[in-house]
Order: structure tokens, then sequence, then C-alpha cells
């Protein structure tokens, strides 16, 4: 018999991960773990500790199959697979990697979802109908399977944005764990640590044990009334793993006290059979009261007395709880179930694909490039064709213009973009004792190895025709001339940041609805102090009457909650702060409402900021500070 779960692994978090992965090794209704506020450097030895626990190994483990913000339909139900037959190569339609491993011997394979908020559409339906799924059938052109999912799923996901998710998706996955701050230890001692009969389960499984009613009732009381039945389900087959590994021959209500301490959530102390006596001197409750938990303050008896006149250095607030009870630290940190306190709206359709174009063949969009002989009549370059019909009308020698098949010609356009970079850039910020081309670097960077087409969004040039806008243009890569002439203009007096905002939103609407899906990826970089002075009514209608005050930052505000608002799946935004004092907040203000990660934009420690000093420690290039 396998060693019961002890208490001390709730105050250790590596433990109760390490437990939690054993359940979800040893059965496969919980095949969807969710770590939530896990450093994104653990994900790897998190991985591997996962992948021995499926192999019973560590030698030479499998590569997982990772899924991030690029995945499509066609990439995870179906591949094309190239064959040499006798009569010569042909393609075949061949399960793809989310089907291949169903019925196939050896150790269930695992997916790995780095970030879950910016998995792609097609990831999270597919997670939907695979994740704990006893049966799932698919169908694709050139495959029809019914199979048994076998593969584990480790997603890895912020308390702040799973609010943003769907339900349906995050109750997919039974087992979920607040893991901030954890330290891990290697993987050798953490699986030397574990039962050999854990060990061993976590490769064979587990047979089925009842759950009685004394632990479904326990279930009712740790989740409450108003949780789900998935949820509940969640926690019950949890608790059977643990008696299951425990050996017991059913699980009871301790097990579910076990499963929730795996989990990090809070389990209450049974109440005590008999009254607490009263401390000396407490009155105690009166009479048709509520009865206290705590005996009131009193001050001590050998206090010296406070002088007349003397105050306290700080005066006390009203209480506040603590701990995961009701009334205690939000729900976000330290909850396996941070959506139930979201503070921000969620997705209004997360699981459905953005609409697209159904005006022509995807052929027929993207900028054209050149042009060619056409094979069909769609996309006629209708210059080139006629260009090339009026060479031969005199040979032809007919009466009448005639256009020949031989001289249709059809455009070439270029692909869809499947990264973008969106720059907005405040030139007023800049100044002359800062230069943001340290804190752009590792935009510009990937922008340039993933070929990145670039959207540039100017706000308070001097040169500008029109100083009440905010000018834009596209380049087709980080190398076109305008993009490093638009990183050295000078400064104007207008900052008409509120409009430049909302030329950045269309732009970001416009990138997601063209190209089918829009691109992979794409990236909102915005240098600014906040200080627009310019209201967006003064834009639209190019004239400046009355006084700004500040409705020039509130519109700016306003116009940002609207990015805000965007599906984050595959948009990052962040915001560059130029630590530029008075109103100094006012860049995190903007984020706030962007929902985006704040960049500290001057790397020197104590660098001197409009004649005032400012401290702090030193930071590298593009570092981020959450926010």
């Amino acid at each position: 018999m396998a060693a019961p779960l002890p208490r001390r692994t709730a105050d250790d978090p590596a433990r109760r991960l390490t437990h939690a992965l054993v359940c979800a090794a040893a059965e496969p209704a919980l095949s969807g773990v969710l770590l939530l506020d896990l450093e994104p450097r653990l994900l790897d030895p998190v991985t591997r500790l996962f992948t021995a626990l499926l192999t019973g190994t560590t030698d030479r483990p499998p590569a997982p199959l990772v899924l991030g913000a690029a995945g499509r339909d066609e990439d995870l139900w179906a591949r094309t697979e190239l064959r040499r037959e006798e009569h010569g190569l042909s393609f075949r339609t061949a399960p793809g990697p989310l089907v291949a491993a169903a019925g196939q011997p050896g150790p269930p394979p695992l997916v790995v979802v780095p970030d879950l908020p910016r998995l792609s559409v097609a990831g999270m339906r597919a997670a939907v109908q695979l994740v704990g799924a006893d049966v799932t059938v698919v169908e694709r052109t050139g495959v029809r399977r019914t199979i048994r999912p076998r593969a584990r799923w480790l997603a890895l996901c912020r308390s702040a944005d799973a609010g943003r998710l769907s339900r349906h998706l995050l109750d997919r996955f039974a087992v979920r764990l607040p893991v901030p701050g954890l330290t891990l230890p290697p993987v050798e001692p953490l699986l030397a640590a574990l039962p050999p009969a854990w060990r061993a389960a976590a490769v064979r499984g587990v047979p089925p044990v009842p759950v009685t009613d004394e632990a479904l009732t326990r279930v009712h009381e740790l989740l409450g009334g108003e949780a789900g039945v998935r949820r509940r389900l969640a926690l019950a087959r949890l608790a059977r793993t643990l008696a299951a590994l425990d050996g017991a021959p059913s699980a009871d209500a301790g097990h579910c006290d076990a499963a929730a301490r795996v989990i990090g959530l809070p389990v209450p102390d049974a109440p005590r059979p008999g009254p607490v006596p009263a401390p000396d001197g407490d009155p105690g409750p009166p009479a048709g009261g509520t009865p206290r938990t705590v005996p009131a303050r009193r001050p001590a008896r050998d206090a010296p007395p406070r002088p007349a006149g003397d105050r306290a250095l700080l005066e006390t607030g009203p209480a506040e709880g603590i701990g995961g009870a009701p009334g205690g630290s939000p729900a976000g940190s330290g909850t396996p179930f941070p959506e139930d306190e979201a503070s921000g709206p969620p997705d209004a359709t997360p699981l459905r694909s953005p609409g697209r174009r159904t005006s022509g063949p995807a052929l027929a969009r993207g900028p054209v490039i050149g042009t060619r002989r056409a094979t069909d009549l769609r996309d006629l370059a209708y210059v080139r064709t006629v260009r090339e019909a009026a060479v031969h009308q005199r040979v032809r020698g007919t009466d009448r213009f005639t256009v020949s098949p031989a001289d249709l010609h059809s455009n070439i356009r270029a692909g869809a973009p499947e990264r973008v970079l969106v720059l907005l850039l405040d030139h007023t910020c800049r100044g002359g004792d800062w230069d943001w081309q340290d804190a752009l670097t590792p935009f510009l960077q990937w922008a340039y190895t993933s070929r990145a087409t670039v959207h540039v969004v100017e706000v308070g040039a001097a040169d500008t025709a029109e100083e009440l806008r905010a000018q834009s243009f596209a380049a087709r890569s980080v190398l076109d001339p305008q993009v490093l002439a638009a990183l050295y203009r000078r400064a104007g007096r207008a900052t008409p940041l509120a409009h430049g905002i909302e030329l950045a939103a269309q732009t970001l609407r416009r990138t997601f609805r063209q190209h089918g899906t829009g691109p992979a990826e794409a990236w909102l970089v915005v240098v600014t102090d906040g200080r627009g002075n310019i209201p967006l009514r003064a834009s639209h209608t190019g004239r400046l009457t009355g006084e700004v005050a500040a409705a020039g930052v509130e519109d700016t505000v306003e116009a940002a909650a609207r990015i805000g608002a965007m599906d984050r799946t595959r948009l990052h935004v962040a915001v560059v702060d130029p630590a530029r004092e008075p109103y100094g907040d006012l860049p995190f203000v903007l984020a706030d409402s962007l929902g985006a990660t704040v960049v500290e934009g001057r790397t020197e420690p104590g660098a001197p900021v409009d004649g005032e000093p400012r401290s702090g420690p030193p930071r590298t290039p593009g570092g981020e500070r959450g926010h």
C-alpha cells in the first residue's frame, strides 16, 4: 500500500505539483493540467517531469507537441504525406498530430500550451473536443476516425487572463494549480521522493474505486452550491485517484480534503464538538446576538497610558479578510478558479474564428507585386492585358480591338502576412535627453526575424501637414526607409495622442479582418508619456476651440479601452514608459486601459528626467515590469 498523501503537501508547492501530475498521468479523466501564474522559465522542467511520469524514465524523453498562436485546423487534425508506390510518388492525407497517437502502443503523448490565452482559436476548439473526452469523432478531408483521446495536456495561464477565456475551455482542465513563486527542485529528486507504487501507477494507470456519499457531500461543501457539474466531477475524480493511489477501497471525505489541498483549494477545519470557553473577563455574546469567533480587542493590562495629544504614526484602516474564504483576498491570487472573480469582460465568442470576407477567393487579396500569364479568369491584370493585346492588333488585322486568350495576364499578389507590428510613436515624449532606440530594438528585431509587416502611427511630429491629426503609413518590413525616417523626426507642439490610438485600433481591426482569419501574431507598441493635449473632436474637425484641460488625456484613455477589449489570442500590447515628470503615472493609466505590459524606456539608473533626479534599479533594454 502506498503512503497516504501527507497534510504538509499543502504547504509545499513542488510536492503538490508532483502529486497533481501523478494523478493526471494515472487517470485519463484528469488529462488536462492548468498551471496558474507559473514562471515561463519553469515550463521546460515541469514538462520534463510530466514526461518522466508518463514514460517511467528520464532517458531520451519524446518531444511534446507545442501549440501556440499559429496553429490551424489543417495542421492539427490532418497532414499530407508523400509516399513512394509502385507507379511513382503519391500524396496521401494522414491523421494529424492530435489524432495520430490514438490507439497506438506506448505512453500517451504530451501536448504543451505555453500560454493558453494566446492559443489559436483552432487550438482552443481542439482542447474543448479532446481534453477529458471519452470518444472523439474526427471528420476532415481524407480523414474519418473515431478515437479515444490519450494525450495529456499541460497549459499555462496567468490568473489575470483567465477571465477572458471561455468557461467551456477552462472546465476541460480538471487539474488546476496556482503556483506563483514556485521553486522547483531537479526532476530526479522529485521522482525519487515518490513512492514506487505511485510511479508505477503513473505509467500503468489506476483501477477505479467507488466514491462514497460522504465524499460527494464533502465535494459540495468544499466547492459551494454555485460550482458547476464539471468542477465537482473534477474534484471527485481527483479524490478517487488519490484513494486508488493510497490503496483504499473507496474514496471518502478525507480524500476529498487531500484533493482540495493538492489544487490549492481552502479546506475549512472540522467544527469542534463543544463550545469554546470564553477568556477571562470576556462577557461573551449578548443574548439573541451573533456569537463572535474572535474576542473583542482589549488594551493590555500593563500597557503605559498614552500621553494626551499623542497620535499613532499610522491610523488603522477598516478590517480586511485574508485567505480564500468569502471576503478575503481576490480569487486571482492563490485560487484554482480565478475566472470567478475576473475584473474584465470575457470575449463574446472566444471559440469562434473572426469574421472573414467572402467576396472573392483568398488569392485575390493582398498587395499586387507583379503580373503573369493567366491560367483562368480570376484576378485579371486589365492594364497589362490591354497593353499586351495592343501590341498584336496590327498583326491580327481585325477591324475591332481584339483580346485573345494569349493576351490575358493575372496579378501576382504577396502572401498574407503572418506577423504584424504596429508602432505608435509620440515624438513629443522623446526630447533631447532620451533615445528610444534601445527600448524599441527588441520589437524591431522581432519584426525583422519574423518578416512582419509594419504599420507606423506618428503623433506630434514637427514637419507634419496637420498637427492636430496623427499620421500613419504601412511598410512591408522594418527595412523600409520610411520606418527609419519615422524614428528620428523632430518633435512638434501638438500631441494628438487620442487620434493616434484611434488610428492604431482601426489598423488592428482592419488587419485581423482581412487575409482570411488575419495574422497569427500582432504586436502593438505604444511609445508615449501619455500627455495628449489635443481632444479627439479637434482631430476630427481640424479646429481647436476652447480650453483643452484634461480632455485630450480622457479621450486617449477612452480610445485605448476599445483596444483593451479586443481578443488577445493573437494580439500583444506594450507601452514604453519614457519616465518623464510630472505626470509620470500617465503611461501606467494608458497601459491599464490598453491591457498592456509596461516596458521601461530608460535603462540607466538614476537618469535625470526633465531636471528631476530619478532613481531605480538598472534594467536591460526592453526589460518589462509587470503592471
